[in-house]
């Protein structure tokens, strides 16, 4: 396993629309390894291909709750509803945290890396992780969604994307 070098704004694979995954394999379960070890590495509660540099529709989420970590390969939204409003930062944009509102709740549809497909469903701060890191598979940036940006003294002891 290895950490990945983090891809920063501006870059073009960032705002591109990834390729759909279509090989479950040994190469795809390393890259999925190495991507959680990245996120871990530079503290962040998600992270998707393109992030690393990688044009495909792979993400992970695991914001240390009882879900553990959730890869998501070609994931889809099949349902939202509700709203909430918080902060977001992301790794590809370093010190730069704004206030984005989302959907309170999300169900998607993916692949895990055996390419079985799974239904999850999730609401509040996994909700707004999971549709983060999908945004990113689609070229969306968080910062296209931002209300207004923040000062680092309104996040303190605050929970951020």
């Amino acid at each position: 396993m290895a950490i990945r070098k983090i891809v920063t704004y501006p870059a073009e694979v960032l705002e591109k629309k990834c390729r759909t995954v279509v090989k479950f394999d040994r190469k795809l379960a390393k890259l999925l390894d190495d991507m959680y070890d990245t996120m871990i590495e530079y503290d962040g509660v998600g992270l998707a291909a393109p992030q690393i540099g990688i044009d495909e529709r792979i993400a992970i989420v695991d914001i240390d709750d009882e879900s553990g970590t959730i890869e998501m390969i070609n994931p889809r939204i099949t349902n939202t509803s509700g709203e909430q409003t918080g902060p977001e930062g992301c790794l590809s944009f370093p010190d730069l945290f704004g206030e984005v509102t989302r959907p309170n709740y999300v169900k998607i549809e993916a692949f895990d890396r055996k390419g079985r497909k799974f239904t999850l469903e999730a609401e509040e701060f996994l909700a707004r992780a999971i549709q983060h890191e999908i945004d990113h598979l689609d070229g969306v940036l968080f910062t296209s969604k931002v209300s207004r940006y923040l000062e680092e003294d309104e996040l303190k002891g605050v929970e951020i994307e």
